[in-house]
């Protein structure tokens, strides 16, 4: 039908103009910006899926800082313990050397006196070992207050729920028992005087074995805690990976797909204003029914 006051085919093509201006706006912020999603309009839903799935990949990134960070702690308290066994060591040999009858009076004075000296540097590493200037093994009393005294939690994942706990505060309360009744020297690092090996040799022998086996166990709890973590960093590890390749699944723009899309958009446009031109001629073909 021809009209003067509605032009149905200018008003479809006018519509049709409309929609691929639309389409190929959505494509050309997609290929600027390289997301599918871009507002909520995009898509609703992959959008709240996306968000969840970023705040777990970000949580998991953190608990791997962590995991990384409480074995760093770990390992640095197991360096002092192994230096601590191997200064308990020594301080056995002595005792076993003292005991024999075959080591002079002169001969227990200087290893007295080596023994005294490991007794003091003893109480130096268990009281200066320190992680974030927070003291680890405790200030060498019976009842030891450092960090591995207490029960340690490690925040593993994104979860609250995701937590790893080791308490060691037993052990270490016995440690430390051990260390102080082995070395007379060991409560203070000025401390002198000290007798074991002078007259009591055979006993602290035994006495100096009981802390060598605390600080071994100790130390392989710390090991066995510090390979759990490991582990659990790894697992991370390839769980951030595929939960990021999700996010990226969702969110990530297709490019060959959008530049189609856009290559597209953009020849209907020149298609459709061109018909648009088209049809705004026709009114001229009412004037012609009335010449």
């Amino acid at each position: 039908m021809l009209s003067l006051h509605t032009n149905n085919a200018a008003l479809s093509a006018q519509s049709s103009i409309s929609k691929t201006q639309g389409t190929l706006s959505t494509s050309m912020t997609r290929l600027s910006t390289g997301y599918r999603i871009n507002s909520a309009m995009d898509d609703a839903a992959g959008l709240q899926i996306a968000t969840r799935l970023k705040a777990q990949t970000s949580g998991m990134t953190v608990a791997m800082s962590n995991t990384q960070n409480s074995t760093s702690m770990l390992q640095t308290a197991m360096g002092a313990f192994n230096e601590v066994t191997n200064m308990l060591v020594r301080m056995k040999d002595l005792a076993t050397q003292a005991a024999d009858a075959s080591s002079s009076a002169n001969d227990k004075t200087a290893m007295q006196a080596e023994y005294n000296a490991l007794g003091q540097e003893l109480y130096n590493v268990i009281t200066n070992t320190t992680f974030g200037g927070t003291k680890l093994l405790g200030n060498g009393a019976a009842a030891a207050n450092g960090t591995l005294s207490t029960t340690m939690t490690f925040q593993i994942g994104a979860d609250a729920s995701e937590k790893m706990s080791v308490d060691q505060s037993a052990n270490m309360s016995s440690l430390a028992s051990a260390l102080f009744s082995a070395t007379a020297n060991f409560s203070s690092a000025a401390a002198a005087g000290a007798t074991e090996l002078t007259s009591a040799a055979n006993a602290t022998i035994t006495l100096l074995s009981t802390a060598i086996s605390s600080v071994s166990t100790v130390n392989s709890a710390l090991g066995a805690a510090a390979n759990r973590l490991d582990h659990i960093n790894n697992n991370l590890s390839n769980i951030s990976s595929n939960t990021k390749a999700a996010t990226g699944r969702i969110m990530d723009t297709d490019f060959a797909t959008e530049s189609s899309s856009m290559t597209a958009s953009q020849m209907l446009l020149q298609a459709g204003t061109a018909m648009l031109k088209q049809s705004n001629s026709m009114s001229s073909m009412v004037m012609s029914l009335l010449q």
